[in-house]
């Protein structure tokens, strides 16, 4: 063994790596085809000399395998003209007429695949050999996958947009060029998951792919993703999808992927744990990886897993494969010899170069706004002193409250104590600096919704759970409502799926507030106001959070929830209480050295496979500081959650398993090496991998959890007399320069259309029909705004022109009265804003006044009764004619036959002035 030549060392790794993969290996003298479905026969025979393997599956050639030493592997591909050429060639005993269709290249540290059935073959990289019965499946198939993509019919357009037209469209071809990775970029609330499961049942359907599974890295859109398969129903079929196939979504009480499952949903961790036959803690599905602050230095270790081999999948779709699992987590995907789609509304550099830049949509927020897919946004700040710091001052009675079990108690402050935003919500909690944005915000919720009776549904983001719940109970004192008007939806919520699902369908709760389960990936349509409390620093993840309010909402299923919407969802709000749209945001999670990274992550990320001794020593000194401060009653919980391990127990395990003689130890007895050989780097690296592992073997999700509250059950300082101000709540940007911009949009916009809707026509040119305009003629004008620029709602450009206009009147509070008003203020009737129900008044008043002056008739009480009828439905109407006088309120009074009764032979003038007079 020692005295091996590479080429000799290289055999016996390939050896190893078919007989993991269900292949006996035998030497020509020694064949018996039937050891086993698989056999591989060393150094056979053929016409052109030797093959170093030839394989056979039921007794049947089927491949060969070229072996060549470890340092060829940069030049491996150089060596497929030799493997083509063996499997050209006429095999000793066998007279095959046609090429072997499996080739191999390997080294037994890389091995290269080509299948000779593709249209145009091209060899890959593999993790390892294909099973026995994996090949025995594909022979008995009439072409290979490559070729059968060839084969897809063209994508019926029914029932998708263009974007997801787009997207599929082009993924088939990139699949029919044998492009290995494909990036999907399409914005939040464009369809990504809808085009996912579409293109999926059209490559089980018509490309007749085995399996497909669509990753994702929160259990959360796991779920999500398992109820869009159940929901959906393809255009060409009028059932469900999962009516057709088997979707089976691995979980705790269903870990393992069923062979029979044709789409398998899972979060990369759960399926890293079952290539390794490990359990997982479901505590580790909650949050994304990328979000964690402690990762493994070094990719996740896979080795071959019989149950799931490398084919097990055919296609991968990767949810939000903008985050970071292709750096730690890229062995997983690597493992597989399966095609990788990564779906995204917000790439970075990295995402690009992972698909090596084949991006087969780009269908950004823009974009998607303008094709009225996604609504945008406007930002709205409120800016307060306490938000940006404040003092405790001394010689004042403070409140000391334990974060956990919220106990209270006072003591004496000694010294003024400045404390900053960073400290707020955490160490320092100032009441006030929350009441105060959360009044504010209810204040300012008629500018900033108009004409709603409602609070929209609005999500609050909080920096933690604690801060969490100081924000709901505000919230619900400030609103003066009661528990179901605002409620909490985090991981550490009681239920919080049917939280999130009463605030996603029903009236209540108005107002929900999260940490971080909702702030990405999650749906909630009527979502119609973002609130931030937190600041976030990564881009893409602050673009991830905007994204919850851009989805579109039809207005019969906003009223549902909203019953005062009045239209279609046309945008949503940010709320910026924290500067968040305003601070520095990094491209990809920052570096953060091990003294800031909180404890709970540090514990999280070796328990997740992190074994650097950085991180692994960090975690054991902070959990010995933390046994010093503990009581006994402290240690029995942590017994309990341990499986009867303490504290103390823990931290000698974890400083043991970096120990360097304790390492070397362990590598020798992994090798089996004499005390006088050194261990190689590698063999250092495996075993101390090994001796992390057992060392974390104790920690689990409940565990974590306790350690972290109880290092968290320490005082908060609350701070009652630190009272805040409001510094500005407004519209970003300068006030007067929004309104401007909006109002010149609103007038462009109708001066484009003055020629085509017949009310502005008639508003533009033809001043003596203005009497003629009819309800149904505004109607269409608000129809065509709401259609053409759903931004230029009327009560928004109201606010506009009443901020210009300096106007201090009553603002209308129907939107087709305003659209009146705002049409004659466009296009100069009136100098300056004016409602239009005050301008209809006016007129009248004007009109009795005119007709009463002088020796003229003057109408008598039960006239003007009936006038003031005529008036009011006007400014309702916005017109009078005589058809009117058949319905309510006229109808009640006797209709047409009283108007006749009271003003005779002039009812009809009557009619026709006062139409004239009242919308002059």
């Amino acid at each position: 063994m020692i005295n091996q030549n590479p080429e000799q060392i290289a055999r016996d790794k390939i050896d190893a790596k078919l007989e993991e993969a269900g292949w006996v290996v035998q030497r020509p003298k020694e064949i018996n085809f039937g050891a086993s479905l698989g056999v591989a026969v060393r150094e056979f025979q053929t016409d052109v000399g030797p093959v170093d393997y030839a394989l056979f599956v039921n007794q049947k050639a089927v491949g060969v395998i070229e072996a060549k030493p470890e340092n060829w592997g940069h030049r491996i591909t150089a060596v497929e003209e030799q493997s083509g050429g063996y499997a050209h060639a006429h095999l000793k005993w066998v007279k095959n007429k046609e090429p072997l269709p499996f080739i191999y290249e390997s080294t037994g540290a890389i091995t290269r695949f080509t299948d000779g059935r593709d249209p145009k073959p091209r060899s890959r990289e593999v993790f390892s050999f294909h099973r026995p019965e994996t090949l025995q499946e594909w022979i008995g198939q009439k072409a290979s996958l490559r070729a059968r993509l060839h084969m897809i019919p063209a994508l019926n357009h029914e029932g998708l947009r263009e974007c997801q037209i787009t997207a599929i469209e082009n993924l088939e071809q990139s699949f029919k060029q044998n492009k290995p990775r494909a990036l999907i970029q399409m914005a939040t609330g464009a369809g990504k998951t809808f085009t996912a499961i579409t293109s999926t049942y059209r490559l089980l359907k018509h490309a007749d792919a085995k399996r497909i599974l669509f990753l994702v890295d929160t259990k959360n859109l796991g779920k999500q993703a398992e109820q869009e398969f159940m929901s959906f129903v393809p255009n060409d079929d009028n059932r469900k999808f999962t009516e057709l196939y088997t979707t089976q979504r691995l979980s705790g009480k269903s870990p393992s992927a069923s062979r029979d499952s044709q789409v398998v949903i899972s979060t990369i961790q759960r399926l890293y744990a079952q290539l390794k036959d490990e359990p997982l803690d479901e505590i580790l599905e909650e949050t994304n990886p990328w979000e964690r602050l402690t990762q493994p230095k070094q990719p996740l270790p896979v080795v071959y897993n019989k149950r799931i081999p490398p084919e097990f999948f055919d296609f991968i779709f990767i949810d939000e494969c903008h985050r970071s699992i292709y750096n730690v987590w890229q062995q997983v995907l690597d493992y597989f010899d399966a095609s990788l789609i990564g779906l995204t509304a917000t790439p970075d550099s990295r995402t690009y170069g992972f698909f090596e830049k084949n991006i087969v949509s780009e269908y950004t927020h823009e974009k998607a706004v303008a094709d009225k897919v996604n609504v945008g946004n406007e930002i709205y700040v409120i800016d307060t002193e306490r938000t940006r710091g404040g003092v405790v001052r001394a010689n004042q009675q403070v409140e000391k409250r334990e974060r956990l079990t919220r106990k209270k108690r006072w003591e004496l402050q000694d010294a003024d104590e400045v404390y900053t935003s960073n400290q707020l919500d955490k160490e320092i909690v100032n009441p006030d600096q929350i009441r105060t944005v959360i009044r504010t915000f209810k204040e300012k919720l008629p500018e900033i919704f108009p004409g709603r009776k409602e609070v929209p549904k609005t999500l609050i983001f909080a920096k933690t759970d604690s801060h969490a719940d100081d924000i709901i109970q505000t919230v619900r004192k400030e609103f003066g409502e009661g528990n179901e008007f605002c409620k909490k939806v985090t991981y550490q919520a009681d239920d919080p799926e049917s939280v999130l699902a009463q605030f996603r369908n029903d009236y209540n709760p108005r107002i929900a507030v999260t940490v971080d389960m909702i702030a990405t990936g999650t749906d909630v349509k009527p979502l119609e106001c973002l609130l931030f409390m937190r600041d976030v620093k990564s881009r893409n993840y602050f673009e991830q959070m905007k994204g919850r309010g851009t989805r579109t909402f039809d207005h019969d299923n906003l009223r549902k929830v909203t019953p005062s919407a009045t239209s279609a969802k046309t945008h949503y709000v940010i709320v910026d209480a924290v500067g968040v749209t305003r601070s520095l945001k990094t491209a990809s999670q920052p570096l953060i050295t091990k003294p800031t990274v909180p404890l709970k992550d540090l514990a999280m990320g070796v328990m997740l496979g992190a074994n650097d001794a950085d991180t692994v020593s960090s975690l054991a000194g902070r959990l010995a500081r933390l046994n010093l401060q503990l009581d006994d009653k402290d240690q029995q919980r942590i017994k309990e959650k341990s499986g009867g391990v303490e504290l103390t127990e823990i931290v000698s395990n974890l400083l043991a398993s970096i120990d360097s003689d304790r390492i070397e130890t362990k590598a020798r007895e992994l090798a089996k090496l004499p005390a006088n050989v050194e261990p190689e780097e590698s063999l250092l690296i495996q075993a101390q991998d090994k001796l992390v592992r057992e060392a974390a073997k104790v920690l689990n999700g409940p565990l974590i959890e306790l350690l972290d509250n109880i290092r968290r059950d320490k005082e908060q300082t609350i701070v009652h007399d630190d009272l805040d101000k409001v510094i500005r709540a407004e519209w970003d940007g300068d006030a007067k320069e929004n309104a401007t911009a909006l109002t010149k949009d609103f007038q462009e916009y109708l001066e484009a259309n003055r020629d085509e809707i017949e009310a502005l026509t008639i508003f533009y040119s033809q001043p003596a029909r203005r009497r003629d305009i009819t309800f149904d003629m505004i109607r269409q004008v608000m129809d065509k705004l709401r259609s053409d620029k759903p931004k230029l709602s009327p009560l928004r450009v109201w606010q506009a022109y009443a901020l210009l206009d300096n106007y201090k009147g009553e603002a209308p509070d129907k939107e087709l009265t305003a659209l009146v008003g705002l049409i004659r203020r466009a296009c100069g009737i009136d100098e300056t804003l004016s409602d239009y129900r005050a301008t209809v008044r006016r007129n009248f008043q004007n009109w009795i006044m005119k007709r009463h002056s002088g020796g003229g008739e003057k109408f008598n009480e039960d006239q003007m009764a009936w006038l003031h009828m005529v008036r009011d439905q006007i400014i309702n109407s916005f017109h009078m004619d005589r058809s009117d006088l058949e319905m309510a309120p006229f109808d009640a009074k006797g209709g047409l036959g009283k108007m006749y009764r009271l003003f005779g032979d002039r009812t009809d003038v009557l009619i026709s002035e006062i139409n004239e007079a009242l919308v002059a």
